[in-house]
């Protein structure tokens, strides 16, 4: 069975991967291949759709044929191809109104006395045949299309059902808003606020419809449902990703980072299905693509990311906050050397780097070895405790599990 994902992946979302790497402009062929090459091998997706075995690809791929029709002024077989997404899984609801608003803005590029009131017409017929054919099965009995709109919008389970890195679940840690709001407030409370972040990025790419914007607005209103809608799953990040993954080629830095970081979002759900090795192989693999292919250490200052104004600000009101980038950096300086991690083994013991006695760092820690004048932060941590026999079980060993998830870790940063 799961190699009908596969098949899926070969009929619907590579061709239009393919395709749409085709049809950049003003880059080269081997740019091209490379820029494909990485969509397809964002980790995310494949680790979802093989590994815990779902068809997002098939959604993602109908979005994604809907994004090259009205990119490329192919509106109808775009609106069609967004509807079949949308009518294939309800989530494409985070795409919609970047479709809505790119097209409408057209319609008025073109005036509503003229072009533009015809293409709406056409417009408007497309979505509606087409949602009346994907319908109608359903439409037999009033109440089994009331039972298929309650399932496919299952509101009754409350904001959330699990720990998602979104504002409501970061949010409950202090404040408890599922025992204090009644269902129906929650539900309010949510719409408000996933609507009034997205507006402004629709009414700009209404008044300005272009390709670009569209881009960047499937970017920003797929973020705020992922961040303040109902109900949301880790799951869900992919509907982020591949808006992200079409900007990669203009944004390399910023959008690797993201999809890393969004693969592990997921880790919670990966580790469930004992996927921590598959995460590690294809975050590997998809870290050199984009190493190879973009250079994406290079033009990474404030001012080439756009970034300059919002740092002014948040330094202005935060001042505080000019210590993050320290303390990130002594991080980097102090993990991400090369240290060795140790073997686990029957008895608890940590490795030959644990065995030694006495107060030295180094033996405190057991995983990393001191460089010049860089300390590694956890013997540091470690000189304020009291230090345990390497070999015995109170002391400070790793087992193959947590070493797995600190290579992972060490990979992500």
């Amino acid at each position: 069975m799961r190699a009908t994902v596969l098949i899926a992946d070969l009929l619907i979302y590579i061709p239009a991967v393919v395709l749409y790497c085709c049809c950049l402009k003003e880059i080269s062929t081997k740019k091209k291949i490379a820029n494909a090459l990485c969509i397809l091998l964002y980790p995310g997706l494949i680790l979802i759709d093989y590994g815990h075995f779902q068809y997002n690809s098939v959604s993602l791929g109908f979005a994604l044929w809907g994004v090259l029709g009205v990119s490329y002024d192919w509106d109808l077989l775009g609106s069609l191809a967004f509807c079949l997404a949308i009518n294939y899984k309800q989530m494409e609801l985070y795409h919609s109104l970047p479709f809505f608003c790119f097209l409408l803005g057209k319609c008025f590029k073109k005036g509503l006395k003229g072009k533009g009131f015809v293409l709406l017409i056409k417009l408007a017929c497309t979505v509606v045949a087409s949602f009346i054919l994907c319908w109608l099965p359903f439409f037999t009995e009033r109440e089994q299309t009331l039972q298929v709109l309650r399932r496919l919008f299952p509101v009754d389970r409350g904001l959330f059902e699990d720990k998602v890195a979104n504002i409501w679940c970061t949010f409950s840690v202090f404040l408890k808003i599922r025992d204090i709001l009644p269902h129906h407030i929650q539900l309010m409370i949510s719409f408000c606020f996933t609507f009034l972040s997205l507006l402004p990025a629709c009414i700009k790419l209404t008044l300005h419809p272009s390709p670009r914007g569209f881009r960047f607005t499937l970017v920003s209103c797929a973020l705020s449902f992922f961040l303040f809608s109902f109900q949301v799953h880790e799951k869900s990040i992919l509907l982020v990703s591949l808006p992200v993954c079409l900007v990669l080629r203009e944004i390399p830095f910023m959008s690797t980072w993201f999809l890393l970081v969004s693969t592990f979002s997921m880790l919670p759900l990966l580790l469930k299905d004992e996927l921590l090795m598959p995460s590690v192989v294809t975050v590997i693999a998809f870290f050199i693509a984009c190493a190879t292919s973009f250079s994406i250490f290079e033009k990474t200052s404030e001012e080439e990311l756009q970034l300059k104004s919002f740092s002014i600000s948040v330094r202005k009101y935060f001042p505080c906050f000019t210590f993050l980038p320290r303390i990130i950096q002594h991080l980097y300086v102090g993990l991400l050397l090369p240290w060795p991690l140790p073997r686990s083994t029957g008895s608890g013991s940590a490795g030959p780097a644990a065995m030694a006695h006495g107060p030295s760092r180094s033996a405190a820690c057991g995983i990393f070895l001191d460089r010049g004048m860089n300390p590694c932060p956890l013997h540091q941590q470690a000189d304020s405790q009291p230090l345990c026999h390497q070999g015995s079980p109170e002391g400070h060993s790793f087992d193959s599990e947590t070493s797995n998830l600190f290579i992972f870790i060490f990979i992500i940063t």
